[in-house]
């Protein structure tokens, strides 16, 4: 299948779709946003990658070709967005030998798959664009200064295929899924249009409308003589 430039889904909805799904619908679903300490800093780190530019290395033979902010996409999986940076390697003939998309993020590696998945991404469009197979990318991490390499396994291709999907699914049933209140949400920017401590659960949902209910009733109640 191939899908128009209109149909096209933003790369960075997949990291928010494994990390929250319901941050996932609240940015990219109902367009909401809104800035805290981390997502400052985080724009702080992506400050050098974020501007459009190139440069060479590797000595005289210039070897590596680095790309920042490299716009990308993908016809065949519906996907667009922007890599922080891209590198290409060349032998010394000049030929192109392998392609590392690389991602930069603030903090420390999760736990879960979604930073993987959204360098996964970056490389299924970089592979259709070049017309080559990129078999591994880095992820750089703010906090540690470390780059961590991920290999683009059939593994990780079938998880990133498979967000990709339910992405899909998510925008175009337009729903946002319930809250399920974890630590992660004390940091999350968005925690005020989220609630997940009153949303949490259809138990704390009428718990919280009784509660607003009887509210009105007592303020509407005449006062007794």
């Amino acid at each position: 299948m191939t899908y128009h430039e209109d149909d096209l889904l933003p790369i960075s909805a997949l990291q928010h779709l494994l990390f929250c799904p319901r941050q996932c619908a609240l940015i990219h679903v109902e367009q909401l946003w809104a800035e805290n300490q981390l997502t400052v800093e985080g724009m702080h780190l992506h400050e050098k990658a974020d501007t459009p530019q190139h440069s060479v290395s590797g000595g005289a033979n210039r070897s590596v070709r680095v790309e920042r902010a490299l716009p990308i996409r993908s016809l065949q999986w519906g996907l667009i967005g922007k890599a922080d940076v891209v590198e290409f390697h060349f032998d010394d003939a000049k030929k192109l030998q392998r392609i590392v998309p690389v991602e930069y993020k603030r903090g420390r590696p999760k736990r879960d798959d979604s930073d993987r998945v959204q360098l996964c991404a970056q490389a299924l469009c970089l592979e259709e664009m070049c017309d080559t197979e990129i078999t591994e990318g880095a992820l750089f991490y703010g906090t540690q200064r470390r780059r961590l390499t991920t290999v683009f396994d059939p593994t990780l291709r079938s998880v990133t295929l498979d967000a990709i999907d339910r992405f899909r699914q998510m925008s175009q049933a337009g729903e946002t899924p319930p809250a399920v209140f974890t630590k992660a949400c004390k940091k999350c920017s968005l925690i005020e249009f989220c609630m997940p401590t009153i949303t949490t659960g259809s138990r704390d949902v009428n718990r919280f409308i009784n509660r607003q209910l009887q509210a009105h009733l007592d303020a509407a109640a005449p006062l007794s003589d």
